[in-house]
């Protein structure tokens, strides 16, 4: 152990040493977190453990949401690479965890990931003895890469990304990230400014690949048929009613995304707004600031839990797990994030649909979905409320340009799919390799 890694080591078990009985406490009394706390400490399940017999071994981390639907893809990719394999998928989050179960049911163990302590990830490396360590888009951690490459565990991280605002924070402590690099045998990047980007921090070249994002290949695939009209079916929404969905909010942009919508409504007056918070918990706040500025507003989940029909001309989304299909009855789609500098949201999950995307200009996070889109004539960037406002007037006035940018952004989704493919062979040739090694 060098002194880098028993620095952060040691900072590491003394923040856990005060922070872990806290942590403890609040769990039991909020009911918040508790669910895999054990886990969380290294002490895998039995149960899981024996459901691994196939070799070789795969652990798969994918820290939430985003992550879970890549893993998706890869993992499916994956089989039919090595139908024999064995895989274990953790998450960090609650949230993570349950589309983790919706999407694949009891096909193999799920466990929540242990924290970044050397007791904690140890303990639950030697239960699991993978073969290869997966890491998704941008999990980088330090203790958990040193104890498996001392256990002789192939690493790669996988539809790697690395955002343009990170990279500044990582260079400042490229001496010690250099060295947590080289302990990774792969580096499968979706674009070549992740690559480059990785490869500033200290990542080996000839270690780095570009292979897409698989995320596109499972959009395509959650597209339902007849959704559309189901959803303005539930939110009764009428035929030709313009709709503007703001889709992961954050906070300081919902005053400005009204600023907007009072624009729009003097050119379309039944235009209907749907905010839809990143975090939901934000949703009575966010509708508070609605009613404020003099507009009638409704919340999902009253929607939900009485029965009672959408009536008025703002909606807030407080339910979890909607928004995706919900983007299939937009008009026009705003990318949030992106009007205050926090990286915006992924695009994407609206163009599959056909949509025209609209997204601020701080979209650091997201950049080659903004590049793909930009290359099929389906660029979205506005500068400000203002600006946003004016081309939602423009679109919502030009019924075939919307269409063909909708168009046009569905075929930059479906025209960069298979990424998953190209990544699961990088996963299958470390872990082909590490199978070889262990059996020699």
């Amino acid at each position: 152990m060098n002194l880098l890694d028993a620095t952060y080591k040691t900072a590491a078990c003394a923040l856990a040493s005060a922070g872990l009985p806290v942590f403890w406490l609040y769990s039991r009394w909020s009911g918040r977190c508790r669910r895999g706390f054990r886990e969380r400490l290294g002490f895998v399940p039995p149960a899981a453990t024996a459901r691994l017999e196939g070799r070789p071994r795969l652990w798969v981390h994918a820290v939430s949401l985003g992550e879970v639907q890549v893993a998706a893809s890869v993992i499916r990719a994956l089989n039919k690479d090595l139908p024999g394999c064995s895989v274990l998928l953790s998450t960090a989050t609650e949230h993570g965890f349950d589309l983790a179960r919706s999407l694949f049911g009891e096909t193999f163990p799920l466990i929540f990931a242990p924290v970044d302590l050397p007791f904690s990830v140890r303990k639950a490396l030697r239960r699991v003895r993978p073969h290869a360590l997966v890491f998704l888009e941008t999990e980088l951690w330090p203790t958990w890469i040193e104890e498996a490459r001392a256990l002789g565990t192939r690493i790669a991280l996988v539809n790697g990304r690395i955002s343009t605002r990170s990279l500044e924070g990582y260079l400042r402590f490229r001496f010690f990230f250099r060295n947590v690099l080289s302990r990774i045998d792969a580096f499968s990047m979706i674009s070549e400014g992740d690559a480059r980007r990785i490869r500033a921090m200290g990542a080996d070249g000839r270690r780095v690949q570009v292979n897409g994002n698989a995320k596109y290949d499972l959009l395509a695939e959650r597209v339902e048929e007849g959704a559309e009209a189901a959803v303005r079916r539930e939110l009764n929404l009428h035929e030709g009613e313009p709709v503007l969905v703001a889709g992961s909010t954050r906070s300081g942009e919902e005053a400005r995304l009204l600023d907007a919508y009072e624009s729009i409504l003097t050119a379309f007056p039944g235009t209907v707004l749907v905010l839809a918070p990143r975090h939901i918990e934000r949703g009575r706040e966010i509708a508070g600031l609605v009613r404020s500025r003099g507009h009638r507003c409704q919340l999902r989940s009253g929607l939900r839990d009485r029965g009672e029909p959408r009536t008025a001309p703002v909606l807030v989304l407080d339910t979890f797990g909607e928004l995706f299909r919900l983007y299939s009855a937009a008009t026009l789609v705003f990318c949030g994030g992106s009007l205050v500098p926090l990286g915006g949201q992924n695009p994407m999950e609206a163009a599959v649909w056909g949509k025209p995307v609209l997204y601020g200009p701080h979209m650091d996070e997201f950049r080659d979905a903004g590049a793909l889109l930009a290359e099929q004539g389906a660029d979205g960037t506005v500068r400000d409320a203002e600006m946003l406002a004016a081309e939602a007037v423009r679109l919502l006035g030009d019924t075939e340009e919307r269409a063909d940018r909708g168009q046009r952004a569905r075929r930059a989704v479906l025209a960069n799919r298979r990424a998953a493919g190209r990544h699961a062979r990088v996963v299958a040739d470390l872990l082909e390799a590490a199978d070889r090694g262990s059996r020699d």
